[in-house]
């Protein structure tokens, strides 16, 4: 619901969406991954509204990260197809959402996550496989054998999924591609005894590079982020800026009240084009100006621009999405917590 219908009227700091970048990001992922081929991941935005619009392109699977994210999007109609891409040991609350009629996938890695999933009422898996990020995924030589026992334990077992996370912000083209080729045959070999018609993996980052996928997972490409955006042959543009108020000025620089409470800061500051920002503090970035350009007023507004999409949207409660000053709508962030 609006509660300004200028940008000038919003209450800082804000998430705010230009709305004809969104559309361009989404139609160009589109054009390049349709229909089934792209299983967005809302854990970026973790917005149904945004959903929406991703599904309307044709995208009507989708990745997930949290047991809330699955929920909220089946309660919201999108549950036709929803991969929960992350391990979970209790998933009794999974099994009470594929109770209510949606379609939910687990990724598993181990014997024990297969017997949470008979347990809890899912009933269909992929297996999880680690193709060189230390993080989750069982070892290729092992996928298997899992299959083998989820099958025997009632479960559907839909193919294998395997995320080069650790490829996505690789700078030289060449070399990200030789990589994410490395990390695929190793998800093709355990594909092959596992079975099943999905290869699930890559992200915005390998978009491009990852052709030995069935289905991408990528999330960040709709709103973008300074990390991604330094990756050559990633196209998609800034569509999502923070809104701040300048609330002090100094002698050589300025303050806005957009701190490190308004910011996933794990892959550094913000940005805010034509300055150089010194630091973030809970409330307040600290700036400069580049290139003789006059510092601006208390009260001007500057639009800062994010280093890492997903924990900068998991801090805010809605998005402001725009047409330059106009808002045109409010869509909540309605898929954070657990």
């Amino acid at each position: 619901m609006r509660n300004a219908d200028i940008l000038s009227e919003v209450t800082t700091p804000a998430l705010v969406v230009e709305h004809s970048a969104l559309e361009r990001n989404l139609d160009l992922m589109a054009a390049a991954w349709p229909a089934r081929r792209l299983r967005p991941h809302v854990k970026a935005h973790k917005c149904s509204e945004l959903a929406r619009r991703q599904a309307a392109r044709g995208h009507v699977g989708f990745t997930c990260a949290t047991i809330r994210e699955v929920e909220v999007m089946a309660a919201a109609g999108l549950g036709e197809d929803l991969l929960l891409a992350n391990e979970v040991v209790d998933m009794r609350r999974l099994g009470a959402v594929v109770d209510g009629g949606a379609r939910v996938t687990v990724a598993v890695d181990s014997d024990v996550l297969i017997d949470a999933a008979v347990a809890g009422g899912v009933r269909e898996v992929l297996i999880d496989v680690n193709v060189g990020l230390p993080r989750c995924g069982c070892a290729p030589d092992d996928a298997g054998r899992l299959a083998d026992l989820a099958r025997r334990r009632g479960l559907g077992v839909r193919g294998v999924m395997g995320y080069e996370g650790h490829l996505m912000l690789v700078a030289e083209p060449g070399e990200r591609r030789t990589q994410t080729e490395q990390c695929m045959m190793l998800l093709r070999l355990a594909h092959e005894a596992v079975g099943g018609d999905i290869v699930s993996g890559g992200g915005t980052g390998t978009w491009k590079s990852n052709e030995w996928v069935t289905e991408l997972q990528a999330g960040s490409y709709a709103l973008m982020d300074t990390a991604y955006a330094a990756v050559p042959d990633v196209p998609f543009e800034q569509a999502l800026t923070m809104v701040a108020t300048v609330i002090s000025v100094s002698d050589g620089w300025a303050v806005a009240d957009a701190g490190l409470k308004a910011f996933g800061m794990d892959h550094g500051d913000p940005a805010l084009p034509g300055s150089s920002v010194w630091y973030c503090s809970d409330e307040h970035v600290v700036f400069s100006m580049n290139d003789g350009t006059p510092l601006p007023s208390v009260g001007d507004r500057v639009r800062l621009e994010p280093a890492h999409i997903d924990p900068t949207c998991a801090l805010h409660e809605q998005m402001y999405v725009v047409d330059g000053d106009q808002v045109m709508d409010v869509w909540p962030i309605d898929m954070r917590g657990w």
